[in-house]
């Protein structure tokens, strides 16, 4: 069997296509003029921050978004973090705030930061990324203001390649706050973004701790791997014709790979991600789509 390569790039620029429309509708609505404004706050200079936020900037004028970056110092105290966060909040004409992660450690040069209460800093109404205790709350009662750029992506890509996983087991390799607790939880609701055929899964949580994991893995219709490890999972691990989603993005030397080792994986997937091209373009695509969103809101 020879996987199909879901193409992640593909489906971006289809939904950034979608909000670039949307920019335009929401202008005819409004009585003056209003541009969706993205700010982005960026601590110290850790290489794949940069290409990040230099990518979402390109992404944010294609779609007619102001996109403004914020860059501190390394050294830069919690204090003015959280001035600058409080800034912003109180800023009309931004409409969503980004903190980019990681923030820089005590032991890099960073002055050291309590992410959990620079994360909580973040107006709920302006928290595109859908970090705030209030916009997880809501999606963990299945009424969401804003969905998790990554999960989201994921599901609007399955949407998107017409792969259902209504009724099918799931399992989500990695417990993080950013993409395993959320996904697990948006396609174990009833239903979602996309329609109930991309949630209603039998979702299960695994991680570095699971006893057996690849037999866990084994037992997945689909697989979604966000651990962080470079080509943790293995081909041996993958369940005939699932479906493999790689979230992971790990520098290896010169290259890019994921957390899923591709080619042995692609040999026994039915379909599967890339890694470059597979989801990291989607997270973008939905951080613009959030953005609109908070801006609709707070104008409409």
């Amino acid at each position: 069997m020879t996987a199909e390569i879901l193409d992640g790039k593909r489906i971006a620029a289809e939904i950034r296509e979608e909000v670039a429309q949307a920019v335009k509708k929401l202008q005819l609505e409004l009585t003056r003029k209003v541009v969706p404004c993205l700010a982005a706050v960026l601590v110290g200079e850790d290489p794949a921050s940069q290409v990040y936020v230099r990518n979402k900037q390109r992404a944010c004028e294609k779609a007619g978004i102001e996109g403004r970056t914020h860059r501190l110092p390394a050294d830069t105290s919690q204090t003015q973090l959280l001035e600058l966060i409080g800034q912003l909040n109180e800023d009309v004409s931004v409409n969503g705030i980004l903190v980019q992660l990681p923030l820089p450690s005590a032991g890099n040069g960073g002055a050291g930061f309590d992410e959990r209460a620079v994360l909580d800093a973040v107006d709920p109404l302006k928290d595109v990324d859908a970090f705030s205790p209030v916009n997880v709350g809501l999606l963990m009662q299945g009424r969401p203001r804003f969905l998790p750029c990554t999960p989201h992506g994921i599901v609007q890509l399955l949407h998107r390649c017409n792969i259902s996983v209504a009724g099918k087991h799931v399992v989500v390799v990695g417990r993080s706050d950013i993409v395993g607790k959320p996904m697990a939880m948006m396609l174990a609701q009833r239903d979602g973004s996309c329609g109930r055929e991309v949630a209603n899964a039998t979702v299960t949580i695994a991680h570095s701790r699971t006893a057996n994991l690849a037999e866990v893995c084994q037992s997945a219709d689909c697989l979604i791997a966000a651990v962080g490890v470079p080509e943790m999972i293995k081909g041996n691990m993958v369940k005939p014709g699932a479906v493999v989603i790689d979230v992971g993005i790990n520098r290896v030397g010169d290259k890019l790979v994921g957390d899923v080792a591709f080619a042995e994986a692609a040999e026994v997937a039915s379909a599967i991600t890339p890694v470059p091209g597979g989801v990291g373009p989607l997270t973008i695509a939905m951080l613009l789509h959030n953005t609109v969103l908070a801006t609709r809101l707070q104008h409409v």
